[in-house]
């Protein structure tokens, strides 16, 4: 996104700053680092809202210690204002734009308080609580999915989709021949390759494990991303699964394996959803329960036949049949890459750089 509000401007001198809470710093630093051009960086304090999709009032009470949380946490998010304001103040920024984490409710109101365009940004089908507070404010807003699932003013409302990498582009049988061959991966097998996001699903991790024991060593191969904690449990529990590989975490280039793979068992987060449409995969999505977004997610890419979803509860029972049945059906898994890439967005951060831009003035 950075990279695409300078691309025409490299005279200009545009200056830009980041701003997260603590946790994410030293991660942002490493990012930001990769870019041709200095980005000022800032930390706020800021908190969230627990909030679970399966659970009801009497969970809260049963687990109050929640509560206690988020209560301490809205004190953070107070603070954080005050230092929003002081932050811009000092900065003078021509436009504000936020992603939707809980991070940018802070600077999003001190925006406001201070008048400077807003601009924000909802990759998920399901709009979340710090845009839907601050939606109202927003000059511009960029969506992820079609503007008729958000319920925001469509005046202001452009869908531009996910940003994700230029390098993101339909895997044809060459492309996938030569990741495999990048990565030392067979190109005689059928690959499933199974990401339970950046921490890891144990759900995914257990369902991989079950279903490469019911399929032939020599046909397919199980490639599962077990995020870094789960590792050694998985390394003890798949020791004797000749048709499964694993790795705790890819650092660099995850699309090259997820273009390489035949289908792809995956969490049903945006930026995912989006990478895998603009590679044009087979995707069998795995909402994650707790995640009222991930739910929403899945629900909508399935409704238009674009992938196939499996709850974590299903994995054990129905991941090995679903799996046997697009393995042996080209056409389908055909069909659904397709309605899949129907949802791609190549232009997502061009588009919404453009948004910045004319908020900017």
């Amino acid at each position: 996104m950075l990279k695409e509000l300078v691309a025409d401007n490299q005279d200009t001198g545009v200056e830009a700053m980041f701003i997260c809470d603590k946790g994410f710093l030293e991660q942002a630093r490493g990012i930001m680092s990769e870019l041709p051009f200095t980005v000022k960086m800032t930390t706020v304090p800021s908190g969230k809202l627990r909030r679970y999709a399966h659970f009801s009032w009497w969970h809260y009470i049963r687990h109050f210690s929640i509560v206690l949380l988020n209560v301490a946490d809205t004190g953070k998010t107070i603070a954080g204002f005050f230092k929003s304001i002081w932050i811009i103040a000092r900065f003078r920024p021509d436009v504000v734009f936020a992603k939707g984490g809980f991070v940018c409710l802070p600077v999003g109101y001190a925006a406001r308080l201070l008048r400077v365009p807003l601009v924000i940004h909802d990759s998920d089908a399901r709009p979340g609580l710090t845009n839907r507070l601050l939606a109202r404010f927003a000059q511009s807003i960029g969506t992820g999915m079609p503007v008729e699932n958000y319920g925001y003013d469509a005046a202001r409302t452009v869908q531009v989709g996910v940003p994700i990498s230029s390098d993101i582009s339909p895997a044809t049988p060459t492309m996938q021949r030569a990741y495999r061959d990048e990565l030392g991966l067979p190109k005689n097998k059928q690959l499933i390759v199974g990401v339970g996001g950046g921490l890891g699903s144990i759900a995914i991790n257990t369902g991989m494990m079950n279903a490469a024991r019911h399929f032939e060593q020599d046909k397919v191969l199980f490639y599962n991303v077990t995020g870094i904690s789960n590792d050694d449990q998985v390394r003890v529990e798949s020791k004797d699964i000749a048709a499964y590989q694993h790795v705790p975490f890819v650092y660099k280039d995850m699309y090259k394996l997820l273009a390489a793979a035949d289908i792809v068992v995956t969490r049903a987060s945006a930026t995912t959803l989006q990478e895998l449409a603009g590679l044009q995969k087979t995707v069998i999505a795995v909402p994650a329960k707790q995640l009222g977004d991930q739910q929403k997610n899945a629900e909508l890419f399935a409704s238009y036949k674009a992938v196939s979803v499996l709850q974590d509860d299903e994995l054990q029972d129905k991941l090995v049949s679903t799996l046997q049945g697009l393995l042996s059906d080209d056409a389908r898994r055909s069909r659904m890459a397709h309605n899949l890439h129907a949802f791609a967005r190549p232009h997502a951060a061009r588009d919404m750089a453009q948004l910045i831009r004319e908020a900017a003035g």
